[in-house]
Parts: C-alpha cells; structure tokens; sequence
C-alpha cells in the first residue's frame, strides 16, 4: 500500500483492523495481488484499491443482498462493495459483513 494516496491508505487500514478485531484467527496474506484473509486455510474475504475507489470483497452475493439497505450510497456487484475514500465503508456494517461471512464459512 506504500503507492496508495493517503486518503485510501487511511480507509484500507482501518479495515484492515476491523476484519482482524472480528477474526483474530484469520491468517493475513496477498492472493490476486490484493490483501487478504485465510480462515481456516481458506479464502475469507479481501480488500483492495484502485485508482478510482477501493473495494471490498466479501465473496458473498448473498451476505451482500442480506444487508442491502445498509450499503446504500455504494456501488454494489455479485460479491463486492466499492467505496472512496471520502464515502468509507462504516465500521459497524464492515462488523455485520464479516460477522455474516464467518458465519456462512463455518456452515
């Protein structure tokens, strides 16, 4: 993350700790060249950024569609929630999110 603008440095690192405040267990790591966590020695959920917004990926589509009227103002695809800097994901709704994916995993 040393190349990323401050701004969505900020923002990935506090959700880089949120995730890790609910899963203190998940392994970090980088798959797909992006950040992201291992439960279990499986795929759990990631995050990234890109020149225009950041993205969390869930890999849910069904968490997602389960806490939509908590994510209006985001763009919102299959298993992913993108957001800015300006507009971050709010740390209670990225507890519901992971909370929610622990859950589906361990079913």
């Amino acid at each position: 993350m040393a190349g990323v603008n401050p701004g969505q440095r900020a923002v990935l690192h506090k959700l880089r700790r949120t995730i890790r405040g609910v899963v203190p267990s998940a392994e970090e790591c980088i798959s797909y060249d992006m950040p992201a966590f291992r439960l279990d020695g499986r795929w759990f959920v990631f995050f990234a950024v890109w020149r225009n917004y950041c993205s969390f990926y869930a890999r849910s589509s069904a968490i997602l569609k389960k806490f939509q009227n908590d994510m209006k103002g985001f763009r919102i695809s299959k298993g992913t929630i993108r957001f800015s800097s300006e507009n971050p994901l709010p740390t209670p709704l990225v507890k519901k999110l992971v909370k929610a994916r622990l859950t589906e995993s361990r079913i």
